[in-house]
């Protein structure tokens, strides 16, 4: 018997097939790969990285925080790799945030839009 997301059975459309939910999940993804091809990190690295956060206790069963988690390792990546600290992570997300409440709808999120950056 065939699993229903096997290739090539009639409940698996190629067309239809949508791997990432929004655009960020595709950029998180791009960027995971880009470091590791850039050797910042190994892909076994990663895996044990992505695993822990797959693995707490407060991950979705449905897995739809799955690229949630995926971030936070990518987080959890850029601090072991010394690319910046959670202060700077923090800051950098709060940021982003304020953008985004700040952006017209339909307009894109730039970090030129956070009120607070001449501050």
């Amino acid at each position: 018997s065939r699993s229903p997301l096997t290739p090539g059975s009639p409940t698996l459309n190629p067309a239809e097939a949508k791997p990432f939910d929004a655009p960020w999940q595709a950029q998180a993804f791009a960027l995971v790969t880009a470091l590791i091809d850039a050797g910042a990190f190994t892909a076994s690295d990663w895996a044990e990285a992505l695993g822990q956060r797959l693995a707490e206790a407060s991950t979705a069963e449905d897995g739809t925080d799955y690229y949630d988690r995926w971030l936070l390792a990518l987080e959890d990546m850029i601090v072991r790799i010394g690319l910046a600290d959670v202060a700077t992570i923090c800051k950098t997300t709060d940021a982003w945030r304020r953008a985004a409440a700040a952006t017209p709808h339909g307009h894109p999120i730039t970090l030129d839009r956070d009120p607070c950056a001449d501050a």
